[in-house]
């Protein structure tokens, strides 16, 4: 009996500097980091440091598209 021919599919490459820089939370939004948190913060008030620290929603829909196409596996994960 013949082996049948499987059709090859493609695996799409990453691009990890998107995969770094978003989320997608549990029911499924796309989160990003603020800029301007590495270096340079040293006459930044406590306050705008600790306002670094938490993740905004993605709200352009053109945006949520393209970071999909970057990072296509991105979506299957859980956060």
């Amino acid at each position: 009996m013949p082996r049948k021919q499987r059709t090859k599919k493609y695996k799409i490459k990453t691009h990890k500097a998107t995969s770094k820089r978003f989320r997608v939370t549990g029911s499924g939004k796309l989160v990003r980091t603020k800029g301007g948190k590495s270096h340079l913060r040293r006459h930044t008030s406590k306050r705008t440091k600790r306002l670094f620290t938490e993740m905004l929603p993605v709200e352009g829909k053109g945006i949520v598209k393209r970071v999909h196409r970057l990072a296509p596996y991105l979506k299957k994960q859980s956060a």
